[in-house]
C-alpha cells in the first residue's frame, strides 16, 4: 500500500533539544517527509551531543542548522528566514530546559530564538516534551509548561512509559507515528469543533461456550478511520469497539465491548450526550439463547450440537427511536454482498436514520481501501475507491455540512 501524502506541500521546521529522545527525531523526520513534508531541522549544541547533523541531514534530505550564525540563511538571520517559510515548528524532543526558554522568552541559540521569532498568526508552534518523570512533575516544569501553552504553543504528550534511565512514568517523549499523526491532525479542518461523536466498530463475538462462537470478518479498521477522522475534525470522540486488533487513534475515548449486549449496554446510556452516531460495527443478528458452561465436545457421532437462537437489539434503531431533542445524527452502515444500493435504501428507511453508508462487504473486509454509497432521503453520494482514512474524513465532512442544516 502505498503511503498516503497527508503533509503535501507542508513545510516544517523541526528543532531538536538535548535529550537522549533524540533518536525518536530520526524516525520522525523520515515519517513527515514519507508523508509528503518538507522538513527543515534546526539543532541545539545540546541535540547535536545525542545525534549528529549528519544523520539529520541524510534523512531530511536539507543541510540542518545550528547556529543563528550560519550565513547561508539570508542577510545572516537564520530565524527570520527559517520562521517565515515554515507553515509550523515542531521541537521534538522538547527538554525542560529548552520549555524554561520558551517560558521565559529567552534567545540564546537558533532554536529558541525562531521560536520566538515566527509569525505567530500563522505558524504555530507545537511541543513534545522529553524527559524524566521527576522533572516532568516538578513544579517548575509545570508552571513553564502551562506558560507556553498560554502564550499560544501546542503541547503534544508526554507519554508515560519506560524512561532511559529506567524509572517508568510520565515524561517520555511520544513515538514517531503519534507525532506524525498529531502533525496531520494540526492541517485537519476543524468542521467538528465543539461536537460530540460516538462511534461503534469492529465485529462482535456471541459465546456458544467458553471457547467458541459467532463473530464475523469486520476489521474495524472503517469504524477506527472514522473515529481518528472526527477527533482531527475536533470533535471529542468516543469509540465503542468490538474485539479487534487496531490502535486506539490519538484524542479518542475507547471503551470494548464483546457482545451485541455489551455493545448495547455501552452505547445507550451515551447516545443521548452525543451529537453524532456513527455505526460502523457489524453487530451480530442473533445470538444463543444460552451459553454452555463447558467446552461443547465432538463426540464421534456425526450429529452437530442444535443452539437455540434469539435475535439480537437493533443499536442504531434503537438510538434512532430516541425522542428528537435527545437523539444524535444517525449514520448507519451496510455491508451487502449483492444488490447494495438497492438494501441500503431499505436499510436506512427500516432503521429511520437519515443517512446509511453502503459498501461490498466480500471485497473490503480487511482492506485498507474501499468505495462507499452514501443513501440519503433522495439522493446518493458515490465517494470513490480510497484509503478508509481517505474515506473516514470525506464522511466526515458531510456530517457536518448535513449538521449545519
Amino acid at each position: 500500500m502505498s503511503t498516503s501524502k497527508d503533509l503535501e506541500g507542508r513545510h516544517l521546521v523541526l528543532g531538536l533539544s538535548g535529550g537522549i529522545a533524540c533518536y525518536k527525531s530520526a524516525e520522525l523526520v523520515r515519517e513527515l517527509v514519507r508523508h509528503g513534508a518538507t522538513v527543515q531541522v534546526v539543532m541545539t549544541d545540546a541535540a547535536q551531543q545525542f545525534i549528529t547533523p549528519v544523520t539529520m541531514q541524510a534523512l531530511s534530505g536539507r543541510p540542518v542548522f545550528t547556529s543563528q550564525w550560519d550565513a547561508r540563511a539570508g542577510s545572516n538571520m537564520a530565524h527570520i528566514d527559517l520562521s517565515r517559510q515554515a507553515d509550523a515548528i515542531l521541537v521534538a524532543p522538547a527538554s525542560a530546559d529548552f520549555i524554561a526558554q520558551l517560558a521565559q522568552g529567552r534567545a540564546g541559540e537558533l532554536l529558541s530564538l525562531l521560536c520566538l521569532a515566527r509569525p505567530r498568526e500563522r505558524c504555530p508552534l507545537w511541543v513534545a516534551p522529553a524527559m524524566n518523570r521527576e522533572m516532568w512533575s516538578h513544579p517548575a516544569t509545570q508552571r513553564n509548561v502551562a506558560q507556553i501553552v498560554a502564550d499560544g504553543a501546542t503541547l503534544m504528550g508526554p507519554g508515560n512509559g519506560e524512561q532511559a534511565c529506567g524509572e517508568v512514568g510520565d515524561g517520555r517523549m511520544l513515538e514517531a507515528k503519534q507525532l506524525r499523526d498529531r502533525v496531520i491532525a494540526q492541517f485537519q479542518p476543524q468542521v467538528l469543533a465543539g461536537r460530540r461523536v460516538l462511534v461503534t466498530a469492529g465485529p462482535t463475538f456471541e459465546a456458544l461456550d467458553p471457547v467458541r462462537g459467532i463473530t464475523n470478518l469486520s476489521s474495524g479498521k472503517m469504524g477506527f478511520a472514522i473515529a481518528r477522522a472526527a477527533a482531527e475534525a475536533g470533535a471529542q470522540v468516543t469509540l465503542v469497539a468490538g474485539p479487534v486488533h487496531q490502535a486506539t487513534p490519538w484524542g479518542v475515548k475507547r471503551i470494548d465491548v464483546q457482545s451485541a449486549l455489551d455493545m448495547q449496554a455501552a452505547v445507550m446510556p451515551m447516545a443521548r450526550e452525543h451529537d453524532v452516531f456513527v455505526a460502523t460495527a457489524a453487530v451480530a443478528d442473533w445470538r444463543p439463547l444460552a451459553a454452555a458452561n463447558q467446552k461443547i465436545k465432538k463426540e464421534g457421532s456425526g450429529t452437530a450440537p442444535q443452539w437455540a437462537m434469539t435475535e439480537n437489539p437493533d443499536i442504531l434503531a434503537e438510538v434512532a427511536r430516541l425522542p428528537q431533542a435527545q437523539r444524535p445524527y444517525c449514520v448507519g452502515f451496510a455491508a451487502e454482498s449483492q444488490d447494495v444500493a438497492r438494501l441500503a435504501r431499505e436499510k436506512r428507511l427500516r432503521k429511520g436514520i437519515p443517512m446509511i453508508v453502503a459498501n461490498h462487504g466480500p471485497s473490503t473486509f480487511g482492506q485498507d481501501d474501499n468505495a462507499l454509497l452514501v443513501v440519503e432521503d433522495g439522493q446518493d453520494t458515490e465517494l470513490p475507491r480510497a484509503s478508509k482514512l481517505q474515506l473516514a474524513r470525506s464522511l466526515v465532512q458531510l456530517v457536518a455540512t448535513r449538521l449545519k442544516h
